[in-house]
């Protein structure tokens, strides 16, 4: 028998704009029957609005611009291209539901979108799922997990591109304050400072590197000492030199401490430890992220769940470089806790595995318990020798899931500013991720 929603889409699937864009018209139908999905949202969009009974009310609805979001990351559109989208495509101005004569600009878009925090996103995600689960496309019956990274937006990080960096940082902000201040003076240590880039960078090791690292370190401490004397003037400028000086009072410490971080390893040959290290002064909260002997990344760690569905049932991105191990507790209990079930197969790769775990699982109610490789005195928990086979077998189609939402939403590289931005460019994706494997499974059905 077929649940509501493969009724409802089969008569929708039969107007040619649906068709053509079935991922688009399961969203449309969800929305209109379950309209809580809208007020995870709502409080994050109408924060610091200020209702009024004049001008001619131009700001889009709370679902519009849920719907843009959506419709932006299935697309896989920029905010100009959503822009554009809604003169040229007529699903785009359906699907947002857009008055024909009152478009929105990319700027209002991604003002109002970019305000949608990761928690909020983290519980459309659930619900959505609870949805899928529901119309009996999950069971959360099997449970495998895995992780990868996702890279900052940032160049390959070393100390003398650091230091570069900030001395560049330093004078933009210096030049925009010197026009709305007309007497600030400082002195312009740029063009020295390039040249010593350069030729560090075209220096390998020796006392020679040394030389040319005190060298620019000096010119790094007058360009800190001009953004100081800046600050501390206390000048008499308007919002814009303000907004000015406060970047300026942010870059102080981030340049202290990348000249600290120069000065130990370049010149007195001393290793610095991870969590004292900076590997962008742009994006601030980048982690440096080595797994086994791969290719050192920058960026986050992000750790996800799936059901036998293809479904994404949990997503964490996570703040530093932990362990695999040390993962897999938590992801069980926030998969329980998010939807009341406990799965009876649990199936990972040999990164997770250990005795504390095996038991943790076991405690848990988790009857098939299976880490891939496993070493040492370790064994599987399984009710046959059959089901861990088929179990390992299933578990390495995780590696297809984050495959296709890394390659096919983009996000081997996040181009979004920040920490929380970042976070929450994840789980759009992984909801939109979400939306092509529930699509794929009604269609099956419809």
């Amino acid at each position: 028998m077929k649940m509501p929603l493969f009724r409802e889409l089969s008569t929708k699937y039969e107007t040619r704009i649906w068709l053509n864009n079935p991922e688009l018209g399961l969203i449309d139908t969800l929305l209109d029957a379950h309209p809580e999905l809208l007020e995870y949202v709502r409080e994050d969009i109408t924060r610091g609005q200020k209702s009024s009974n004049f001008g001619r009310g131009d700001m889009p609805s709370v679902e519009q611009i849920f719907r843009a979001a959506i419709y932006k990351e299935i697309k896989q559109l920029d905010y100009r291209g959503l822009e554009e989208a809604q003169d040229d495509s007529r699903s785009c101005a359906a699907f947002i539901r857009l008055d024909p004569n009152r478009y929105y600009s990319f700027q209002m878009y991604q003002s109002y979108i970019s305000k949608i925090s990761e928690e909020s996103l983290g519980k459309v995600m659930v619900l959505l799922n609870k949805i899928a689960i529901d119309e009996g496309l999950e069971s959360v019956e099997q449970f495998r997990q895995d992780s990868f990274v996702v890279e900052s937006d940032i160049h390959y990080p070393t100390n003398n591109s650091l230091v570069w960096d900030c001395i560049k940082e330093s004078h933009r902000l210096l030049a925009q304050l010197s026009k709305e201040v007309s007497e600030l003076k400082y002195q312009n240590y740029l063009k020295g400072a390039k040249k010593t880039y350069f030729k560090i960078n075209n220096t390998k090791s020796g006392d020679k590197r040394v030389n040319l690292f005190i060298k620019q370190l000096i010119l790094f401490t007058k360009t800190i000492n001009n953004v100081s004397n800046a600050v501390k003037k206390k000048l008499e400028v308007s919002v814009v030199g303000q907004g000015i000086i406060t970047a300026m009072e942010h870059l102080l410490p981030v340049m202290n401490q990348v000249f600290n971080m120069s000065c130990q390893k370049e010149v007195a040959g001393e290793a610095v430890p991870n969590d004292q290290k900076l590997f962008s002064i742009y994006e601030l909260h980048t982690d440096i992220i080595v797994k086994g002997s791969r290719e050192i990344k920058f960026g986050h760690k992000v750790n996800i769940g799936t059901g036998k569905s293809n479904l994404i049932l949990v997503c964490e991105i996570l703040k530093g470089n932990p362990a695999d191990s040390t993962l897999y507790q938590q992801t069980i209990d926030q998969l329980i806790d998010s939807y009341g079930k406990t799965p009876r197969d649990s199936a990972t790769d040999g990164g997770f595995a250990s005795k504390a775990n095996a038991e943790y699982a076991q405690g848990k109610g988790i009857v098939n318990i299976v880490f891939n490789k496993i070493v040492g005195s370790l064994k599987n928990i399984v009710t046959s020798k059959n089901m861990e086979t088929r179990l390992k077998k299933w578990r390495s189609g995780i590696e297809a899931n984050i495959s296709n939402l890394i390659r096919g939403y983009k996000l081997t590289r996040c181009s979004w500013k920040g920490l929380e931005h970042f976070k929450s460019k994840v789980l759009w994706s992984v909801i939109a991720y979400n939306v092509r494997v529930m699509t794929s499974a009604i269609l099956k059905q419809v």
